[in-house]
């Protein structure tokens, strides 16, 4: 019977060292802010882009419903003419914008960066026009026609001759140009976006 022999070594398991232990938190430190970094960049640009792509839609629907309403530009109900006043970031006009049995006075102005919509409802017979409007629609924000120096509205005659001065009788046709951009520093970013208006309801009543 062979002796049974026990065996008094011990193994022992080593840790890590004081200096292991400060490179690997140095460099878990290091991963961690880079990955940071690049996680918030990346919501950064997502950020833009989604803003960017917002004011851009938004400024669509607003050119389409601008030109919509030019379209429609009609004499007032108190025999007033179709377009009241115009200017390079300004159009004021009578229309049926809401097509009801009612035509509404319209003024389209850009004010600090942003679009704006003023209304004015007449009331009364003979109908009278308020001289504050009865309500204010924002259009488009970040809007800057002033910035790159584009005229928001052109008008031309009924043979397509620019119109100068402030005379509305021989205008017949405008065009309309927004220039957006969520932040003008960076590049590329703004968008140029163009329609245009015939106003034919004046068709009818050329002098």
């Amino acid at each position: 019977m062979r002796p049974i022999i026990l065996d008094n070594k011990r193994s022992y398991h080593q840790g890590m060292t004081l200096v292991e232990t400060v490179v690997v938190l140095a460099l878990f430190s290091v991963l961690s802010i880079a990955i940071m970094t690049v996680i918030s960049s990346f919501y950064r640009y997502n950020a833009y882009t989604i803003a960017q792509a917002y004011q851009v839609d938004s400024a669509r629907r607003g050119i389409e419903l601008l030109v919509r309403d030019l379209r429609e530009m009609t004499y007032s109900d108190n025999g007033a003419f179709p377009l009241v006043g115009r200017a390079t970031s300004s159009v004021q006009f009578y229309s049926d914008i809401d097509r009801d049995s009612s035509v509404e006075l319209v003024r389209y102005e850009l004010v600090d960066q942003t679009l704006y919509k003023y209304i004015y409802e007449a009331s009364g017979i003979p109908a009278v026009y308020p001289s504050e409007p009865s309500r204010t629609e924002t259009i488009s924000e970040y809007v800057h026609n002033d910035l790159e120096a584009v005229a928001m509205f052109t008008y031309y005659d009924s043979q397509g001759v620019v119109l100068s001065g402030s005379g509305v009788s021989e205008v017949r046709h405008v065009d309309v140009a927004l220039v957006v951009n969520v932040d003008p520093v960076r590049e590329p970013g703004k968008y140029h976006l163009r329609s245009s208006a015939s106003l034919r309801n004046l068709k009818e009543y050329d002098i």
